[in-house]
């Protein structure tokens, strides 16, 4: 039952951020997404440092990332046709229960002292296949069990928890871990709490694909085929395509700089080690967390191509910050900012998503949302490392705060995104059916017409 079909006193009084957790099927979802984001958060450090353990350097540390960026980005657009095909929950399942084996054996190779780089990043590649099909599930599930004016606020409560349990709760935990045992032994608290997520989704009901499947042709063709369809969308979409291009170059420039140069900006300008970067992460996971509850308590902006743009591209300068400054407290700064405002504009991007896209084409647009703007991730990632040691830290820094601030204004200017959120505005509709027609929806998304163009 979707929420929109719980009792109205059940909501009323209810703060708008936390309404979405009236209906006891996204308090599952979002319990079993709790254990899953500490898991990743306790990874990221650990990995970190257990290359650090091994005596790795940089570019060490960017096969790691490298591989965990080419493994998303080569399943996610067959984790969108999948996600439009098959039941989202059934996805969800096997993605957490994959995540486990891998947090599993890369326990069981470090206490045993046999753990190598290339093993992490051989695990670092599956964990990223498995992400690959969880995001356009994840994604096309939620519009299934909320009404439409709930997912802002469900968005946001998944965008809180994100930089809370993933960027602060789990480094914080890894740290802890480390300092007071190996480093397999915070690989084996995680491998644990992510049985926990299995046994959670295990526990939710299923609901159908919001589409008419046909079953009839070759699934290989037929998934070749959605995911040409799903192209084909985007294509002609002018909004889509203007956004997602702008997350390419913002994507080449910062998250290369963020995720590999970031500890050893913390480690040789502040003299800081594991805990230090771990408050680090800490911190930019706050101001995200700050950031997607403020979003997720007010209704959704009128003009949100360009709050959205203007949240990622402005919301990057603070990160030049990062490489010029020697004070720990200087750079957490930088990162709260950076934090708040990327969080509060991704809460935004993913309601956008789930609000103006046909739910038959959900999952893939969704996939290609991951596929198209991350394409360059792989290659900032392997990037980051070599051109960090070239040129220093504080000119890398430089370039990944600055450019996307500018991308994003000539995006704004050229694509005249102004003008189509003015076209089509987003109103909440408190009694709007998420499983109506195109007529019941307020923002008159297309339930079924997968292969045609949103206005």
């Amino acid at each position: 039952m979707s929420s929109s079909a719980q009792p109205a006193q059940a909501r009323r009084g209810v703060p708008r951020a936390l309404r979405p957790l009236v209906d006891d099927q996204f308090r599952r979802l979002a319990g079993a997404l709790v254990a899953s984001l500490l898991s990743v958060g306790v990874w990221l450090v650990a990995s970190v440092w257990q290359v650090v353990q091994l005596g790795g350097d940089p570019s060490d540390l960017s096969l790691v990332a490298t591989a965990a960026a080419v493994g998303l980005v080569s399943t996610v657009l067959v984790g969108g046709a999948v996600a439009d095909r098959v039941p989202q929950r059934s996805i969800l399942l096997v993605v957490e229960s994959l995540r486990a084996a891998c947090y599993a054996t890369a326990a069981a190779l470090s206490l045993t002292g046999l753990i190598q780089v290339w093993q992490l990043a051989a695990l670092a590649l599956v964990l990223g296949m498995a992400d690959g099909f969880f995001f356009p599930a994840y994604s096309a599930w939620l519009p299934s069990l909320l009404a439409p004016e709930e997912l802002l606020a469900a968005n946001g409560l998944e965008g809180m928890l994100r930089p809370t349990v993933m960027q602060a709760a789990g480094p914080a935990l890894a740290s802890l871990l480390i300092a007071v045992g190996p480093t397999g032994l915070a690989f084996a608290v995680i491998a644990a709490v992510q049985v926990a997520a299995v046994v959670v989704v295990a526990g939710m009901r299923s609901t159908p694909v919001r589409r008419e499947v046909d079953r009839s042709r070759h699934p290989l063709r037929a998934a070749v085929a959605d995911i040409r369809d799903g192209f084909a969308y985007m294509v002609r979409t002018r909004w889509l395509l203007a956004t997602l291009l702008f997350a390419v170059l913002a994507v080449l420039a910062v998250m290369g700089p963020v995720e590999v140069l970031l500890p050893f900006a913390v480690k040789n300008q502040t003299g800081g080690g594991a805990g230090a970067f771990a408050l680090a992460l800490a911190v930019f996971g706050a101001g995200g967390a700050i950031g997607s509850l403020v979003v997720a308590s007010v209704p959704l902006p009128r003009r949100y191509l360009t709050f959205m743009l203007l949240g990622w591209g402005v919301g990057s300068v603070p990160i030049a910050v990062i490489g010029l400054t020697s004070q720990l407290w200087l750079m957490a700064v930088a990162l709260f900012v950076a934090g708040f405002c990327f969080s509060s504009a991704q809460v935004v991007w993913g309601t956008l998503l789930q609000r103006r896209v046909p739910p038959a084409m959900l999952g893939r647009v969704s996939s290609l949302d991951f596929f198209v703007s991350l394409a360059l991730m792989p290659v900032s990632m392997a990037l980051a490392g070599p051109v960090g040691e070239a040129i220093g830290l504080a000119p890398t820094f430089l370039v990944a705060g600055l450019a996307p601030a500018v991308v994003a204004v000539v995006t704004l200017a050229v694509a005249r995104l102004g003008a189509d959120e003015r076209a089509h505005p987003l109103r909440d509709a408190p009694d709007a059916d998420p499983h109506g027609s195109a007529a019941s929806r307020p923002d008159g998304a297309e339930p079924s017409a997968g292969s045609r163009p949103h206005p």
